[in-house]
């Protein structure tokens, strides 16, 4: 069923090619690649192997995601890990968003030193909002909502991002998000948490609790004053991927 719906242009898998440094690249819910590909190049540049999955029904149409759930979108990261795992001896995870709950994830579950390294960016792990408006909805014949993309500060700049959202993924989406915050004392891998001041999707409430919870020494919070949630397309683009070059080249063997 799914075969039958087409991948819009610049929604698609990236994969650059580089040394034996792995970066998984994890973009958002209802989002795309093309929201992380900035980062992801500027990562490849600096001569590291660098690939950008797209999550099960993102990328196409809103009826497509409707159809997936949080543990296809899970599979959909551990196939880009084996990705990397094949030319790469270490690996670093970075995520916008939901991708930044899915790189929580992906640290709670990983073996211990089989991630080096990890930088969420506005992820979500508590949306009171969202669980309210899904409470309302749910017993209603509504299965699309308003879309949440694009809440982008600078001028000009367009997410490429579903203009609606399914109701049904909303459930998915709060349920993985319980799951992550309910472990995240697990994670002990060196952590770099990018927050936004002002996020209209995201609690930026949520990055000082993931800061807080989690059980790695290594770790620190990274404010992103001059950006909304879609910060990887943002005013502070630049900074985030300055930073996060830094740290994986502190961090690699």
């Amino acid at each position: 069923m799914s075969d039958s719906f087409e991948v819009m242009k610049e929604a698609e898998d990236f994969y650059f090619q580089g040394n034996s440094t792995g970066v998984l690249v994890i973009h958002g819910f209802t989002g795309s690649t093309q929201s992380m590909r900035f980062l992801g190049e500027k990562l490849a540049e600096e001569g590291f192997t660098v690939y950008g999955p797209r999550l099960k029904g993102h990328g196409t149409d809103p009826e497509e995601m409707e159809q997936s759930g949080y543990r296809e979108w899970i599979k959909s990261v551990g196939e880009g890990l084996e990705v990397l795992n094949k030319t790469c001896d270490e690996i670093f995870v970075t995520g916008l968003s939901m991708g930044g709950t899915l790189t929580l994830y992906v640290a709670e579950h990983a073996n211990a030193g089989r991630i080096k390294g990890i930088m969420p960016i506005n992820a979500a792990i508590h949306m009171p909002e969202m669980i309210e408006s899904y409470e309302s909805l749910k017993d209603t014949d509504t299965r699309f909502v308003e879309g949440i993309g694009s809440d982008i500060k600078k001028e000009g700049v367009e997410e490429l991002a579903y203009d609606q959202t399914p109701v049904k993924s909303m459930k998915e989406l709060i349920a993985l998000s319980m799951i992550v915050r309910g472990n995240l004392e697990k994670i002990t891998a060196p952590a770099m948490i990018f927050s936004s001041a002002t996020d209209h999707v995201v609690p930026p409430e949520n990055s000082r609790e993931i800061y807080d919870s989690i059980s790695s020494e290594d770790r620190e919070l990274v404010k992103l004053d001059n950006s909304y949630h879609v910060a990887t397309l943002d005013n502070d683009k630049e900074l985030i991927t300055e930073k996060c070059v830094a740290f994986v080249n502190r961090l690699r063997s």
